[in-house]
């Protein structure tokens, strides 16, 4: 799979799976938000360690600076 991903990008990701599993487990979402929001950040998660999103090659997008 071609890397679409810019590092900020990856960083940016990260960060948002972070803070919405920190959030989660101290009780702020819960529920079915909480669930759907946990299944996002397992994906945010996913696509930065392989530095390609799915959504982006479908949508002709790339943050990567570096021609691969």
């Amino acid at each position: 799979m071609k890397k679409n991903m810019g590092s900020a990008d990856k960083i940016i990701r990260i960060l948002l799976a972070v803070i919405v599993v920190i959030l989660y487990f101290s009780n702020v979402i819960s529920g079915t938000l909480g669930i759907v929001l946990m299944i996002f950040a397992g994906v945010f998660v996913v696509t930065s360690f392989m530095s390609s999103c799915p959504m982006y090659s479908i949508l002709g997008i790339s943050t990567n600076k570096v021609k691969s």
